[in-house]
């Protein structure tokens, strides 16, 4: 993919997620208070950057897509995880009992009690699915030939799985500000720099993350599902139209290894007791100690904020779905 596509998909997806940021300031859908949540200093922040990003990822993704079918599988991938994280993002907290983790709603879901996480775990799952068949090569099977078939829907299933591990790896990082979009900058920028197959959809992570991060960094937005579970999902689509078999089945290997570590251990934790990733996970963030000014907990454009729990909370030592702990 040329570099001026690549930049092209940036610059949309910085526009758009700053655009939409703005609509949704000016008429918060179902009012502010909807979208308000407090952070870990008792300071409020913002649901709405969660949606505005994915808007910029979606916009930048379509204008760096290489064809109609990976523009297609995008855009299912990235509205599927919005949708449904927006779903968690807004109900969980009014369920009677808040379930932690993927494993949590998981075991609810095979208990027969369907949650908004539960939903969640299968739209997303649904979504990715869908996306990584229509990432396949559109070619016709030869007659006959059930292995070619077999493999064909393995590479689907595999894919899938990682589109929707990727979705939910991001959101398990949500939990400090700025903490997920830097980590979806650092896994974007190989393929949004070098180019390749998922270069379009790569770069336009970068955009929105250039534009959301003042925010998030300062404490006036954060991703909450609905924003981490789309960046997410786009960079599983991303490694699904750019990379070999091998290579994908790493990455979901890693990926799974990951997710089942936080259910016991506190990424918060881990990063605190390394100085190369704590030095990395505190540029550009508040000092803990220092509280924050008056106006702290109103955006840009006057929106007070917001934080949510969803099915990417966190393991032992993090709190449930980045609430507190944001």
């Amino acid at each position: 993919m040329s570099v001026g596509r690549r930049i092209a998909a940036a610059v949309a997806a910085r526009l758009g997620t700053s655009v939409v940021r703005g609509l949704l300031d000016d008429e918060p859908p179902g009012g502010a208070r909807l979208w308000e949540r407090t952070n870990h200093r008792g300071e409020p922040v913002s649901l709405l950057g969660g949606p505005a990003v994915a808007a910029g990822v979606l916009a930048g993704g379509l204008v760096g897509a290489p064809s109609v079918r990976d523009g297609a599988a995008l855009a299912v991938a990235t509205t599927s995880a919005t949708g449904f994280g927006l779903v968690d993002d807004l109900t969980e907290d009014r369920e009677g009992t808040v379930r932690k983790g993927l494993r949590g709603h998981l075991g609810a879901l095979a208990r027969g009690e369907v949650t908004t996480g539960g939903l969640k775990v299968l739209g997303i799952g649904a979504g990715a699915l869908l996306a990584a068949a229509l990432s396949r090569p559109h070619d016709r099977l030869p007659a006959g030939r059930g292995a070619a078939i077999a493999t064909r829907l393995a590479d689907v299933a595999v894919d899938g799985a990682l589109i929707a591990a990727s979705a939910n790896l991001v959101n398990l990082l949500d939990l400090r500000p700025g903490r997920a979009l830097k980590a979806a900058a650092i896994a974007a920028a190989p393929a949004g720099l070098l180019g390749g197959r998922g270069g379009g959809a790569a770069a336009a992570v970068l955009g929105a993350a250039a534009a959301e991060l003042p925010d998030d960094l300062a404490e006036r937005d954060m991703l909450g599902d609905s924003g981490a579970n789309a960046v997410g999902a786009v960079l599983g689509t991303v490694a699904v139209q750019g990379c070999p078999r091998p290579v994908r089945l790493g990455l979901l290997a890693g990926v799974v290894a990951l997710t089942v570590a936080s259910e016991k251990v506190s990424f918060t934790q881990v990063i605190a007791r390394t100085p190369v990733l704590r030095e990395l996970d505190a540029w550009g963030r508040r000092p803990a100690h220092v509280p924050g000014s008056p106006g702290a907990g109103t955006s840009s454009a006057g929106s007070a904020g917001a934080g949510s729990p969803g099915a990417g909370s966190p393991g032992a030592g993090d709190a449930a779905g980045g609430v507190p702990g944001r």
